[in-house]
């Protein structure tokens, strides 16, 4: 049953709203279909996506700092990581300063396979940025930001 009274303090109508969500969610089909083609065939799903790119972009990252960053418990996390390391796609080894923290990297097949998703993704930005030009880019980057801040948990 719906929550009248949360409808009634909406800035927006239902059906403006609904339209967003709608764009949203073909948008996210869309931009996630090629990567998802990609792990399918190989066995993987988004979130080992997003393992590899976290652990793409800061080398060294250890496991604590990737769970907060994806915001999962280790539970979550143990299965999809342990299948990266055993496919040779990441690899750990202890930190410098704590021989007790594992640290992460991806391995050059790693990276390989993280260009391949993520540049995938890039080149749909990078052309959907240009063609809505500068304000626009803005402001989807401005809406995601209040998004992901607003829904992290």
């Amino acid at each position: 049953m719906p929550d009248h009274a949360a409808h009634q303090s909406l800035q927006h109508t239902e059906f403006e709203l609904n339209c967003a969500l709608e764009l949203l969610f073909y948008g996210y089909k869309g931009f996630t279909a090629q990567p998802d083609a990609v792990l399918a065939d190989l066995g993987l799903s988004r979130v080992h996506h997003r393992i590899l790119y976290f652990v793409g972009r800061q080398g060294g990252l250890s496991v604590n700092q990737l769970l907060h960053k994806l915001g999962v418990s280790k539970q979550a996390l143990n299965l999809p990581l342990r299948q990266l390391i055993e496919q040779d796609l990441i690899t750990t080894s202890p930190s410098e300063i704590d021989k007790r923290v594992k640290c992460l990297a991806l391995t050059d097949k790693g990276t390989e396979l993280e260009e391949r998703l993520s540049g995938s993704q890039r080149v749909v930005l990078d052309a959907v940025f240009a063609e809505c030009g500068p304000a626009a880019e803005a402001g989807f980057k401005q809406v995601l930001g209040l998004l992901a801040k607003k829904t992290r948990s």
